[in-house]
């Protein structure tokens, strides 16, 4: 298993606005035939404001979707409009230990 794990950390006073831009750009993985993934917010203490999390079920999978989100404007689109919202923005690449 490949996992994708994004995080967002929102300039002051945009934490709502940059749950809501995820929640959009899940919406846009649907239409796109893709898992929209999940969405964790932060409670407390430090680190990102939004994370989003998907699973893939290999290499291939997972690259096979990057080229899916490439491919559509609609998506780009959103991730630009994401970048407004946000100080920092964090992707991590995991794969499943196989022990």
């Amino acid at each position: 298993m490949i996992f994708e794990a994004t995080n967002y950390f929102a300039r002051d006073g945009q934490a709502e606005a940059v749950l809501a831009q995820r929640r959009k750009v899940c919406e846009i993985r649907r239409r796109l035939g893709l898992d929209p993934g999940r969405i964790l917010v932060k409670l407390e203490g430090p680190g990102p404001d939004v994370r989003w999390e998907c699973s893939f079920t290999s290499l291939e999978s997972y690259e096979a979707d990057r080229k899916a989100r490439a491919a559509s404007a609609e998506f780009e689109t959103a991730r630009q409009e994401m970048q407004t919202l946000i100080d920092r923005f964090e992707r991590h690449m995991s794969a499943e230990d196989a022990v």
